[in-house]
């Protein structure tokens, strides 16, 4: 797993870097901003070339470009830059761009937003190396504007513009700035080319990647109006939790981390981190063992015409490796079910006295309730599984159930539990906890779901995997991971009915197989994904047990 990093952790990291001696302020700046543009020639290698002719895609009316732009009207031209820096060290890491590009051979102009004067002591450095080359640093963005404050005219188009305004650090939304960007760049013609962020696009709080000062999700809002659109965002020693939660992954593009000397990060409760490719030697079987060393599972069902998403959920716990899986029905269901299945198997489980006495099969180590269950059964069944202290993974209706009183059902949880709520869900089960997660950040650093799935984990105390395309998992003493199915990860048509109980099942059989809560929850979101991408568009519910076997082999168990 890699970390993920709030910003207050990373300057605690770069602080701790320069208290030691180990390196400066200033030479962290320098190597950012080589970093910046490494990372912008290895996207574009076609602008690490030493030409300096007009490129056949931006051979078009560059409009009016009002002083002291109008050198660039000569043809043939070098390529142009636009580096916008903001009034901290983000600003700092855009002058240390703006000079890289310029020894290079580049026309560049930059834009200060803020007061020279008032750098912080690395960025005024850098500032006066720009200055002292015959940069010119623009008042922000005046050049755009007559004396009496009308617009002249759209600002350039360029070959790059760099995002350096406000970085992880950002504690309050644009304000006017975005608009002014707007009105240069003349955005909704899509003037601005190849934007590149430094860090995180500005807008965007570093911590739990929302827009602040706009309710995006509620307004129907495109986030892109309050926060820079970036197509590349280059951040330094490790990705920041933005860069995969809320919006910030449909604002960043795509994501490069630069290292820039740092140690390592230490191991800490604090530190969240991303979910990577599981070991094999995690998934493989024994070659010596009999089914029951690998778990036996129960999947308890609803009633007539309602068994299809538990049958799912036993397909995923079969797949994943479980001995055996065993489907828990009423009455109603038996003949529907005993048409439907081959491998897993079926037992009669009537109402509480008979989950009791199937229970006392000490071999049933792990539980599925919810899927497709009925609220009525779950609320009969789930105390009842949960005071046999087995593996139990409560999902759907069975975390519906108790949407009057989730005090009730947090009362019984025990620490082998996972709760997979989605959003509805959570919402349902910890509605204060929502209530923040929704509000309209309109300062920095923004309660995040990372931060929401803590709190819910402890309060509840279990692991909770909060679903969707920015999975969070959780448990009690605040450890912490995220699932991104974002940027190279992306796989939108797992948005369909029965993938959460394929992620049940997933999650059922791996805690069957032994593995422990937090690490079955991990281990079966990254695989979810892992098998939407292995079957890609048009995939179903059905489909994701399927690829598991490929997935297997790819990851060599």
């Amino acid at each position: 797993m890699t970390e993920l990093l709030t910003a207050a952790q990373m300057r605690a990291i770069e602080q701790a870097a320069i208290d030691s001696g180990e390196v400066t302020g200033l030479e962290l700046m320098e190597r950012a901003g080589r970093g910046v543009v490494e990372a912008i020639f290895e996207e574009w290698p076609e602008l690490a070339e030493e030409h300096h002719g007009l490129t056949p895609d931006l051979a078009t009316d560059w409009g009016p470009t009002p002083e002291p732009l109008e050198a660039f009207n000569a043809e043939p031209r070098p390529l142009r830059a636009v580096v916008l820096c903001g009034p901290g060290n983000n600003g700092g890491d855009g002058f240390v761009v703006a000079r890289v590009l310029k020894e290079r051979g580049w026309a560049v102009e930059v834009f200060l937003y803020g007061n020279a004067e008032k750098l912080p002591p690395d960025a005024r450095v850098n500032y006066e190396r720009w200055s002292g080359l015959g940069g010119i640093c623009h008042p922000w963005l005046s050049t755009i504007y007559d004396n009496d404050g009308e617009l002249r005219g759209k600002l350039f188009s360029a070959d790059l513009t760099i995002d350096a305004v406000f970085g992880t650090g950002l504690s309050r939304d644009l304000g006017s700035v975005h608009a002014d960007v707007w009105s240069a760049f003349d955005l909704d013609t899509g003037a601005i080319c190849r934007l590149v962020a430094v860090d995180v696009p500005s807008g965007v709080c570093s911590d739990s990647g929302e827009t602040l000062g706009i309710d995006c999700r509620a307004t129907g809002v495109d986030e892109g109006l309050f926060a820079f659109q970036a197509e590349l965002t280059v951040t330094f020693h490790r990705a920041k939790l933005g860069h995969l939660i809320a919006v910030g992954p449909a604002l960043c593009g795509k994501v490069v981390v630069k290292d820039i000397g740092l140690p390592r990060v230490p191991a800490a409760p604090g530190i969240c981190r991303a979910i990577g490719e599981p070991l094999a030697p995690w998934l493989r079987k024994s070659s010596t063992g009999h089914k029951f060393a690998n778990g036996h599972a129960l999947i308890l069902t609803g009633g007539f015409g309602k068994t299809g998403a538990a049958r799912l959920s036993a397909r995923g716990a079969l797949r994943v490796g479980a001995g055996l899986v065993t489907l828990g029905v009423p009455p109603s269901a038996q003949m529907e079910m005993a048409s439907h299945i081959t491998a897993p198997m079926m037992t009669r489980v009537e109402g509480a006295e008979g989950l009791k006495a199937v229970l006392e099969d000490v071999r049933l180590n792990a539980l599925c309730l919810g899927p497709g269950m009925g609220q009525e059964r779950a609320r009969e069944l789930v105390p009842v599984a949960l005071a046999a202290k087995r593996a139990t993974v409560l999902d759907a209706d069975a975390l519906s159930a108790f949407s009057d009183e989730p005090e009730a059902l947090f009362a019984q949880l025990h620490e082998q539990c996972v709760l997979t709520p989605h959003g509805g869900e959570f919402v349902r089960l910890f509605p204060d906890i929502a209530a923040k997660l929704n509000e309209v950040p309109t300062k920095g650093p923004a309660y995040s779901k990372v931060d929401a799935t803590r709190e819910a984990a402890k309060r509840a105390g279990c692991v909770v995997l909060f679903k969707g395309p920015d999975t969070v998992i959780a448990d009690p003493k605040g450890r912490c991971s995220v699932n991104s199915a974002h940027y190279d990860r992306a796989a939108p048509w797992l948005a369909t009915a029965g993938s959460g109980d394929v992620l049940a099942g997933f999650i059922t059989g791996l805690l069957a197989r032994g593995f422990a809560p937090m690490q079955a929850a991990e281990t079966a979101a990254w695989l979810h994904v892992e098998c939407a991408l292995e079957f890609g568009p048009g995939l179903i519910a059905e489909d994701l047990p399927k690829q598991l076997p490929a997935v297997f082999r790819k990851l060599g168990v």
